[in-house]
């Protein structure tokens, strides 16, 4: 989980100056020593990590801080906000050109960092946004490449151009020009070739792809795994290239977080968007103050409604008024349970969504139940006959056996999660359901988290 050290490190900080009724100066000092050594092991830039508590200290050791009614809520609120000028303060999109003319975007990043993948997220989500994209397939040194960037073109709805690996670069970027002034796209997304590390041939081929083609954003790939090395990437593309924005990919696999904190004040670039995952619609728009929160173990509640609503535009609305009217009632039943675990997936399951709550960082990995136990759940209640989901008071012994037999759990398995969701039921009703409403996936979904707490169903 992304931040997950980095985060721990630093709320247990945070809860030695909460425990201080006044601070003084050796407080202040200590625990930024303390944050300083928590950033520099998340692989933070050592420069990042001096501009930052030295911005810190300066803000914290103050009158208004050290007399403060609660000093030690002070000086996190002081963290917080340094943090967010750290990543940039605002929230940056994509620039395009003015009117009705052709944007051309190209994509840059070393072998390995998600490039291609990222470029068709990209052009997912621009489409999804109103945008007539085209993904041009310049990376000719890896056939697969090619192929790859074609089918995910095809599973985002995207149309993709190339002509194989004996033409070069820079004429298949002017013949996808082309082809997407003749058929009417307003974006062009260019995937380029990568390296496994940075040399002067690639960096002349960019060069000559934006001069030939007229790039008017030009976009960097990192993976944030990489951690300061990322930023080392940054910077020389930056410096031989230029680049006008930065998209980190793998943030979900990464637990330190460096490179977040750095590319932004090291390359003077915004951070666009943040690939949090391997689908093709995990890339998510850079937020620095959600981002911020995360670090801080704030939560990033604004986020997770952002995902609610994404996933109930994407369900049928009549569907998804009937499970409210029916949550409202306290009828929660088995056919709601697989609605549920439905959204919880498309908002990229249970560990994305308890690291953007408040206080999430105090529920272990051991606590939460894994892929394989969500599935044989589900299992368990896709045995059901549609009457049986409807109506849990059906069930009877011999169609528990049937349902243990058809889901392959043994009938203890079956009663056990049974009970459990007549406990579950119960709570149902004395939280009163959820509201109507365009979040109403995230009523359901909180509902549903409150029933895992403590165990239930498992």
């Amino acid at each position: 989980m992304a931040f997950e050290s980095l985060s721990d490190k630093l709320q247990n900080v945070f809860k030695q100056l909460r425990g201080k009724g006044r601070l003084t100066e050796d407080d202040v000092r200590t625990a930024l020593k303390q944050v300083k050594m928590a950033l520099l092991e998340a692989d933070v830039s050592f420069k990042v990590v001096k501009k930052f508590t030295k911005a810190v200290e300066e803000r914290a050791i103050g009158e208004d801080v050290m007399n403060g009614l609660n000093p030690g809520q002070m000086v996190i609120k002081i963290v917080n906000e340094e943090m967010v000028s750290l990543m940039g303060s605002e929230t940056t999109e994509i620039a395009f050109r003015p009117g009705q003319a052709m944007t051309v975007i190209m994509m840059a990043g070393l072998q390995g960092a998600g490039k291609t993948t990222t470029a068709a997220k990209l052009a997912g989500k621009l489409k999804s946004r109103g945008k007539f994209p085209l993904l041009v397939a310049c990376d000719v040194y890896r056939p697969a490449a090619i192929d790859q960037l074609r089918v995910n073109a095809e599973k985002v709805l995207v149309d993709c151009y190339s002509e194989g690996t004996d033409v070069s670069p820079v004429d298949i970027a002017r013949h996808g020009i082309e082809y997407a002034k003749n058929h009417n796209k307003n974006v062009v997304i260019i995937d380029t070739a990568g390296r496994l590390q940075i040399d002067n041939a690639m960096m002349a081929e960019l060069v000559n792809i934006k001069q030939a083609v007229d790039v008017f954003q030009t976009i960097l790939v990192v993976d944030a795994m990489t951690g300061q090395e990322a930023v080392n990437v940054a910077s020389e593309f930056n410096d031989k290239v230029g680049i006008d924005g930065i998209i980190l990919s793998k943030m979900d696999g990464d637990t330190r977080g460096g490179a977040a904190l750095s590319t932004r004040f090291v390359t003077g670039k915004p951070i666009l968007y943040v690939g949090m995952g391997e689908k093709l619609q995990d890339l998510e728009q850079f937020y620095p103050d959600r981002m911020a929160s995360r670090i801080l173990g704030m939560g990033d509640v604004l986020s997770l409604i952002d995902k609610a609503a994404a996933a109930a535009e994407e369900a049928d609305l009549q569907e998804t008024q009937d499970m409210a009217e029916r949550m409202k009632k306290g009828k929660f039943d088995f056919e709601m349970y697989l609605e549920s675990m439905k959204q919880m997936r498309k908002m990229g399951g249970l560990g994305s969504i308890l690291s953007m709550l408040p206080g999430a960082g105090k529920i272990s990995q051991d606590q939460l139940p894994d892929e394989k136990e969500l599935a044989r759940l589900e299992a368990i209640v896709l045995s059901m006959t549609p009457q049986e989901r409807r109506n849990p008071k059906l069930m009877s012994p011999s169609r528990k056996k049937r349902i243990a037999d058809g889901s392959g759990n043994d009938i203890a398995a079956v009663n056990r999660f049974i009970k459990n969701f007549e406990q579950s039921q119960k709570l149902m009703k004395q939280l009163g359901g959820m509201k109507k409403g365009r979040h109403g996936g995230l009523g359901s979904l909180m509902n549903m988290q409150n029933m895992m707490k403590g165990g239930k169903f498992f």
